[in-house]
């Protein structure tokens, strides 16, 4: 079962469209389509100037906690069509970038990876641009 962050999320309204869109075209699982449609009725829009600097957003750096191992994780998280493995930069639209967008440090979120359920605490929130 996917529970993102039972908190209201932020997202941009660039960001908001561009998850509208991915879902509408079916580009995620039935279960996560559910999750995303009802984070999205409840997410605040805002205009980029006005996102808070601690919500994960387009080209952040995000470093999570796993709940259960206590092991810390980096992602950097970009535009679709700049995620480059190599680079280690993922999709704002990859399964860690739905999980995490919009969530700010502190939240929990609970989330299938690979048919594996992780609860990830957001720890720290670096803006690149």
């Amino acid at each position: 079962m996917i529970q993102a962050a039972e908190q209201e999320i932020v997202l941009t309204t660039g960001i908001y469209d561009l998850i509208k869109d991915h879902v509408r075209r079916k580009k995620v699982t039935v279960e996560e389509e559910e999750v995303l449609k009802n984070q999205l009725k409840k997410a605040k829009q805002v205009t980029r100037k006005n996102l808070p600097l601690d919500v994960v957003t387009i080209d952040t750096k995000v470093t999570v906690k796993n709940k259960v191992t206590n092991q810390e994780e980096i992602y950097t998280l970009v535009a679709p069509d700049r995620a480059k493995r190599r680079n280690n930069t993922e999709s704002i639209l990859s399964t860690i970038g739905l999980a995490l967008v919009g969530c700010k440090i502190g939240d929990v979120i609970h989330w299938n990876f690979n048919a594996e359920q992780k609860e990830l605490e957001i720890v720290n929130v670096e803006r690149l641009v």
